[in-house]
């Protein structure tokens, strides 16, 4: 069984099917469950349903660092959402500053705030980090991340980063990114990460993998990027499948497993 460690099935374009039919498809290409990824206070609400009604979804609580026109939380307000039984991580939070204008006093601020909320409620982070990794693990650092620990989603940096961040307690996530032609630095960096600190994700509906690029992602692609990283690995699928599977539910030991596996 895979789980897609990210993605944001509330985003998901679902006129030509059902968020059942995309769990479905997911389940038959061996997915067997899904971190929903919260962004805003506005899709906080909608997140949460999505994991109450269905027991392989789980969901996190947080303001992606590009949100910038939205109803910001305070630290309480995050503890409150980051409370919730359903939730099991804080995020998507982090630094993007291939959007906003580096060193953003708000931005930077968020995230603080956002490590403060899971170190109070113990649980993982969710970290987005774009064109910010020495201000990313400087705040990480300044602000005992690793206190809790949680994922470098989407990783993009380089060895380094990867080698700081796990030395933080964070693992690594890759994305169908590793598919793309013009990713060697992403796949060096799968090649190198320990088999016990990796994820998988799809972070659907963006960032769709080969061989599907130019169309909206879906979880059931996460077999892609498992399927290229097992490669590049050396290995067999199946056993990167497992071992990513027990990693989420180590870093995540809220997620109650599913009882009934994919189909």
């Amino acid at each position: 069984m895979l789980v897609d460690s990210h993605c944001h099935l509330d985003r998901l374009d679902l006129s030509q099917t059902s968020l059942e039919g995309v769990l479905e498809f997911a389940h038959g290409n061996g997915v067997g469950a899904f971190l929903c990824v919260c962004i805003n206070r506005e899709n906080y609400g909608a997140v949460v349903e999505l994991a109450e009604r269905h027991p392989e979804v789980y969901a996190s609580a947080g303001i992606h660092p590009n949100e910038e026109e939205v109803d910001e939380p305070s630290l309480a307000d995050l503890i409150t959402m980051a409370g919730h039984p359903e939730v099991v991580a804080v995020g998507e939070t982090g630094l993007d500053f291939y959007r906003t204008t580096a060193g953003e006093a708000w931005q930077l601020e968020r995230f603080r705030r956002h490590i403060a909320a899971a170190r109070q409620v113990g649980k993982p982070l969710i970290i987005h980090s774009r064109e910010a990794a020495s201000e990313t693990l400087r705040l990480m650092q300044e602000e005992r991340a690793a206190e809790v620990g949680g994922v470098m989603h989407c990783f993009v940096d380089d060895w380094e980063t990867a080698q700081a961040a796990l030395e933080l307690g964070f693992y690594i996530s890759i994305s169908g990114i590793v598919t793309f032609n013009n990713a060697a630095q992403v796949r060096d960096v799968a090649t190198r990460v320990p088999l016990d600190r990796l994820l998988v994700e799809t972070d659907a509906p963006y960032l769709t993998p080969a061989p599907h690029r130019g169309k909206p992602n879906q979880p059931a692609y996460v077999h892609f990027v498992a399927e290229r990283v097992a490669r590049e690995r050396g290995m067999a699928p199946e056993e990167l499948a497992q071992a990513t599977t027990e990693n989420f539910y180590r870093l995540f030991p809220l997620a109650q497993r599913p009882q009934v596996g994919p189909g």
